[in-house]
């Protein structure tokens, strides 16, 4: 069994997700946000899929707005969280080109070679292995299929974790890809032509523990397997909370995310995905612009 602090506990995560399932769109602005924008950019990309893969779909809100864009495909919605996919049976609009899968990422049940587009808003940081993960994207995906996806990267939640550093060495708050190893995972999965970049938002907060609990309403909460497991004592979370006013407070308190958006798409030639990946120096391309 891995030491690694950071692993993710798949059972944590299905069984949050499955709890925050009934009010998860009235609290999901930003990552509905991101949804919108990553969608966006596909306006400037020609394609007539027939089948879409949604990763990680949730309440099926941007499975919805795929399947309108792309009118008459089919849309596979998979999700980890049972209660989630329960939620998006209820957008009956598409109902007729919809497929429910209630799976993980890493092990996806579907045959090789059978989409055109493979979609991810805000999954693959929860996933344990991404290049697993891409292994099996990259399997899914028929030659010249696009993968396009978005995930938070190591900025998002920097007061939080800082302010925690300083009451004890557990872990509080969950790690984050940088969008080069991101990236890099692309390449070594065998994706081709990888684009990446990166928007900061900042959101404010009346106090920490508000944050907090929005982070659990949304199923968002901490799943490491380095985290405490007894209760956080009241005085660590006092002394957490008047740590984080202390170095971050002034009109409110800011928590940032850092969302990294990505595209890359498979060869029109695919290597068999269980080869070694091909050596050499392969371009990524890399951009960044900050929101709010």
């Amino acid at each position: 069994m891995s030491d690694d602090p950071y692993r993710r506990d798949k059972a944590g995560i299905r069984r949050n997700f499955n709890h925050a399932a009934g009010g998860y769109d009235e609290l999901a602005v930003l990552q509905q946000t991101v949804g919108d924008r990553l969608l966006d950019r596909l306006d400037v990309i020609r394609l007539e899929p027939a089948r879409i893969l949604d990763l990680g779909s949730g309440t099926g809100r941007l499975s919805a707005r795929l399947a309108q864009r792309y009118d008459p495909a089919r849309v596979i919605q998979l999700d980890l969280a049972f209660k989630m996919l329960k939620q998006s049976s209820r957008r009956r609009k598409f109902a007729d080109r919809s497929s429910l899968l209630c799976a993980d990422a890493e092990n996806l049940p579907i045959a090789d070679a059978c989409v055109e587009v493979a979609f991810s808003n805000l999954m693959f940081q929860w996933v344990s292995r991404l290049d697993r993960a891409l292994a099996e994207i990259y399997r899914s995906l028929r030659p010249g299929g696009l993968l396009l996806f978005s995930t938070f990267g190591p900025a998002s939640l920097a007061e939080l974790r800082a302010s925690w550093s300083g009451v004890d060495d557990h872990v509080h708050v969950n790690a984050f890809m940088d969008m080069h190893d991101v990236g890099d995972a692309l390449v070594r999965a065998g994706f081709v032509d990888p684009v990446m970049e990166t928007e900061t938002f900042t959101l404010v907060y009346d106090d920490g523990l508000a944050l907090m609990r929005e982070l659990k309403a949304l199923g968002a909460g901490n799943v490491n397997a380095g985290r405490r497991r007894s209760l956080t004592g009241k005085r660590k979370l006092r002394d957490m909370l008047a740590e984080y006013k202390r170095r971050f407070g002034n009109d409110g308190l800011p928590a940032t995310f850092e969302a990294v958006y990505g595209h890359a798409w498979a060869p029109e030639v695919k290597r068999d995905w269980r080869d070694a990946p091909e050596p050499g120096v392969h371009p990524l391309t890399f951009r960044s612009r900050a929101g709010t």
